[in-house]
């Protein structure tokens, strides 16, 4: 079994997974627009530019997402994409740059389990913490 974040978007669905693969080192794998799937004459041309699904290969992980359909977009509520890494200065790093142009739930620092942790929403509207591993 795998399991898989799936994130939807109002719109900028292209945007934010390459901005993902840039911070995270990843590569877009697959990419569909609403406007190149079968059956899109269905779908109001407004729609057609908009991303039907986007899958995102980081290492071994996969993260794939959409733009919802007009009108359908709920931001998302009671999820994190939780990122762990073991090289507190990566963690840094990457915190920093999905924190960027978003707000900051939980500044980056020391807690009583990690030598860093932080939460943040992203530009995108995308709640993310990132956690750095404990030396054993």
């Amino acid at each position: 079994m795998q399991l898989n974040p799936y994130l939807n978007f109002n719109g900028q669905c292209e945007a934010a997974f390459k901005f993902y693969a840039q911070v995270l080192g990843g590569k877009i794998t697959f990419s569909m627009t609403w406007g190149e799937m079968p059956g899109a004459d269905q779908f109001p041309a407004e729609s057609h530019k908009l991303i039907m699904h986007t899958t995102l290969s980081v290492g071994d992980e996969v993260l794939m997402g959409a733009d919802a359909p007009p009108g359908r977009y709920e931001q998302p509520k009671g999820i994190n994409v939780s990122l762990h890494l073991k090289d507190i200065s990566e963690c840094e790093r990457i915190f920093n740059a999905l924190a960027e142009k978003g707000s900051v739930t939980m500044p980056f620092q020391e807690t009583f389990w990690s030598p860093g942790f932080g939460m943040c929403v992203d530009q995108f509207g995308i709640p993310w913490m990132v956690n750095c591993e404990q030396a054993a």
